[in-house]
């Protein structure tokens, strides 16, 4: 059966994506996890990779078009030739709306599932943070969502009041698929459907075009050699931003590779894993200095103190492990998804450096002074200070500090250390572990 290829949603806030190019043409023949085409958002420039394997087919978007969230661009099919059935497709789901009755759907500014990565396709609700007829604000969190790597808290996006809740907790939504709907106004009778119930009135992608109304992809090449990327490709990064496929960032990440210095030489960018070997073949780097206009992230997270607490007794009781600090590194060290993390535990003046190199109490040990640390971790809890916001230093710093009944957990870090999406992965693994910190015994 042929699979449809849609424009992701790449961010809460993204209603649509324009495509930059494609990387495969009409008829090419494609494996899962190759490059089919380029998008840019207001924040960045994404490669879109395949999830399944056939021929590219039914292209219905051009390079440079703008394509609204959800809308299939483009199939792939088990044969080189055109289905000409996309247009079809669309027109059936919509008829298949209409003959559904459901209780009417407030209009609204519409929430959906938002994609946490590149091969995620659903993300499970975890809870609902907020009730049919609640008001919200825009940064006030809506919902949990689980994928296969994390659990992420997702803000409303808007202000207003929940008028409609189309899915429940525990159910499963695809990704681009609308969940919530959200109104100026306080609405008269609030909306509380499952996915089951919700059907696909709630669904966000459009009739799509007809084929012929729009010109196909041009082909880049009568070779399925990739091409080399010209000016013609270049997109330029605006307000200092490096634009790069997550791939890349993440691989960069991985290899301790600083991309901003492709841009220092004049490659163009958006980048992607290849122009990691160009990478690696620079010249050495002086040392970075930061300045106070370095740009900086700041992330926060608050988590109920008893697990940690309670876990830690346990640790004393059976095991070697008495240092409540040490924990904190060891939680803090695993969260950074590495082998092996050298981390600083800073505690009233006094530092201690330990080298964490696996999920295990075991697998920590004191390092050897003088080594640089991947991490510096700042536990706060039996001082006076109740927030904390000091400025990037010369590598990421987690703080722990007492926050009523629980703890505040913060991480600040240069721009250049941890991209968004790293340093959103660390706090939220890190938290997890302090909430519930049998999971880094898993």
């Amino acid at each position: 059966m042929p699979l449809d290829v849609i424009m992701p949603a790449l961010g809460m806030a993204q209603d649509s994506g324009v495509i930059l190019a494609w990387r495969k043409s009409p008829g090419d023949p494609i494996s899962e996890g190759d490059a089919l085409f380029e998008v840019e958002t207001d924040k960045a420039v994404m490669e879109v990779e395949a999830q399944g394997t056939g021929f590219l087919t039914d292209v219905t978007a051009a390079a440079g078009e703008a394509v609204p969230v959800g809308r299939v661009v483009a199939r792939i099919s088990e044969t080189p030739e055109n289905t000409g059935t996309t247009h079809e497709v669309a027109e059936e789901k919509s008829s298949a709306t209409d003959d559904q009755a459901s209780p009417a759907i407030p209009e609204g500014e519409q929430v959906i599932m938002p994609a946490l990565g590149m091969a995620q396709d659903a993300g499970l609700i975890v809870a609902w943070r907020k009730s049919p007829g609640d008001p919200v604000t825009a940064s006030d969190i809506l919902f949990e969502v689980e994928t296969d790597k994390s659990v992420v808290e997702v803000e409303a996006g808007h202000d207003g009041f929940v008028a409609a809740l189309l899915a429940e907790k525990g159910e499963e939504a695809p990704v681009g698929h609308v969940i919530a709907i959200i109104t100026r106004e306080k609405p008269e009778s609030p909306v509380q459907l499952s996915l089951k119930a919700s059907g696909k009135s709630a669904e966000t992608a459009e009739p799509v075009k007809p084929a012929e109304s729009v010109k196909p992809a041009p082909a880049p090449s009568q070779s399925p050699v990739p091409e080399k990327r010209g000016p013609a490709q270049e997109v330029p990064a605006e307000g200092g931003r490096i634009l790069a496929s997550p791939k890349a960032r993440r691989l960069a990440l991985e290899r301790g590779l600083d991309l901003g210095r492709l841009a220092e030489h004049g490659y163009p960018q958006p980048y992607h894993v290849r122009d990691l070997d160009v990478l690696e073949k620079l010249p050495a780097a002086k040392a970075p200095q930061l300045s106070g206009a370095a740009p900086a992230r700041y992330l926060s997270a608050e988590v109920p103190a008893a697990g940690f607490h309670e876990f830690a007794e346990w640790a004393a009781r059976e095991t070697d492990l008495t240092s409540t600090g040490a924990l904190l590194a060891a939680f803090g060290g695993a969260s950074m998804g590495r082998k092996s993390v050298v981390v600083a535990l800073e505690t009233f003046g006094k530092t201690q450096l330990y080298a964490v190199r696996g999920r295990r109490l075991v697998d920590m040990d004191e390092a050897e002074p003088g080594v640089a640390p991947d991490l510096k971790l700042r536990d706060l809890r039996f001082g006076r200070v109740s927030a904390l916001q000091i400025g990037p230093e010369d590598t990421p710093v987690l703080s722990v500090l007492n926050a009523g009944d629980g703890l505040k957990l913060t991480l600040e870090c240069a721009a250049e250390h941890l991209d968004a999406p790293a340093a959103i992965a660390l706090l939220s693994d890190f938290a997890g572990r302090m909430e519930q910190p049998l999971r880094h015994l898993l």
